[in-house]
């Protein structure tokens, strides 16, 4: 019932989003999707009216029927977003142009954003610095919702007991006045209110307990239809808000054995439980042809199975336009190969993995975007991450090609040095 109504609240959207061109005759749109830039051809490129999508060839191009009042919707992987109307591609030399954008993001935590002190300090860095990017929490790793939500759930659950961010479309809208490109992060299955809230839609213990990880916190059926579509509705008002991306993280499973699941814990069923709900994020994201985005462990990127968390990183790959893999060296408690000490070696913890998830996937570098450590590592020698073990890994991600990457500090503590005065 509640997949029903979320399916029919989304063609409604679509309907009210294109009523406006629907009595138009139709075109026929047949065009080229061109880097802004140099003006050579942008393949797979994403091209969206409605509900409805298509992809260009090798050569740029695409064909498609639209209202003659509708606009398309373009994006790319390494290119800003663009929207143009489908009157302006008549003729045979019509041309949608897309600006290449490489994000370098800072990430603020619920409370960062909120406190003025963080965030101030945060956007002076972005108005000095090379970075042009924030990932903020939406939903952040204790469930918290911190915008007024219309969700009715984030209200029944607690979520919405911190308010940090008082209008989230004039947040939006004040930070892509700065020119700032803005990534929603989402975490999905951890969610400690939703599992206290609703036993029901928690995973538990063989002893018939809510489970709670090394945080002390509860976590949802990554099965439930009920979860998944209370994460899509938050994403739902993210994109309409005008976020640039939408960020999953924690898509997975609890990397602890004993679990209780409505299904077997096999490894088909564990990716079926994060594919599914991409891909009914994906689906249901459609209209606004908003980036999606997914974080992954960093030995994702080395293990050839779903690392028993359910993300097998070849199935992942072709569900969303980025792969943002946490390639802090501090999480590789046994190293990489070649590598045993990861802390002393972050240029190559970073290359290396992106390179071996390159290889394994066949997508284009523009297609990663990872996470970097900006914080004291935790597991080896508490050094800490100053401005060379940050430079080594921007080094490392932009040799690489990536679409950028971003900074993760769970305190909301930069410092100028670790990055490029802006020019």
């Amino acid at each position: 019932m509640i997949k029903s109504r979320l399916l029919a609240s989304l063609l409604l959207l679509s309907a009210s989003l294109f009523h406006s061109s629907a009595d138009l005759p139709a075109i026929h749109v047949s065009a080229r999707v061109l880097d802004a830039i140099t003006r050579t051809p942008i393949s797979d490129a994403i091209l969206t009216i409605g509900l409805s999508t298509v992809r260009t060839d090798s050569h740029g191009r695409f064909a498609l029927d639209a209202a003659g009042g509708a606009a398309i919707h373009a994006r790319a992987g390494g290119y800003l977003r663009a929207d143009i109307q489908v009157q302006s591609l008549r003729g045979p030399d019509a041309e949608i142009r897309l600006t290449p954008f490489r994000p370098r993001a800072l990430y603020l935590t619920v409370y960062g954003i909120g406190d003025k002190q963080l965030r101030t300090a945060a956007l002076q860095l972005l108005d000095t610095t090379e970075l042009n990017a924030l990932v903020i929490d939406l939903k952040g790793d204790r469930g918290f919702v911190p915008y007024p939500s219309d969700v009715p759930l984030a209200a029944a659950v607690g979520a919405q007991r911190v308010i940090t961010i008082s209008a989230l479309p004039d947040l939006v809208k004040g930070l892509r006045a700065k020119g700032i490109y803005t990534i929603a992060r989402i975490v999905v299955f951890k969610d400690n209110l939703l599992a206290q809230a609703r036993p029901d839609l928690a995973i538990h213990r063989r002893n018939g307990t809510i489970f709670r990880d090394r945080e002390d916190l509860a976590w949802t059926n990554p099965y439930s239809r009920d979860v998944w579509n209370y994460n899509i509705s938050i994403a739902l008002e993210a994109a309409k808000a005008g976020f640039d991306e939408i960020q999953f993280d924690y898509a997975r499973l609890p990397d602890t054995t004993g679990l209780v699941y409505e299904r077997p814990w096999t490894q088909q069923n564990r990716e079926a439980a994060i594919e599914g709900f991409l891909t009914e994020a994906r689906t249901a994201l459609t209209p606004f042809s908003v980036f999606i985005a997914a974080d992954v462990f960093g030995y994702v990127c080395w293990n050839r199975n779903d690392t028993k968390i359910g993300q097998t990183l070849e199935h992942l790959a072709n569900l969303v336009d980025y792969v943002s893999p946490m390639l802090y060296p501090s999480s590789f408690q046994f190293g990489i190969p070649g590598y045993r000490n990861p802390v002393e070696h972050p240029y190559q913890v970073v290359r290396l993995s992106l390179e071996e998830a390159q290889e394994r996937t066949g997508l284009p570098a523009v297609r990663f975007r990872p996470w970097l450590q900006a914080f004291r590592d935790y597991a080896f020698d508490r050094r800490p991450f100053t401005a060379g073990e940050v430079r080594m890994q921007i080094n490392a991600a932009e040799h690489f090609g990536a679409d950028g990457w971003m900074m993760w500090n769970p305190h909301n503590e930069y410092s100028a040095r670790d990055f490029t005065p802006q020019r």
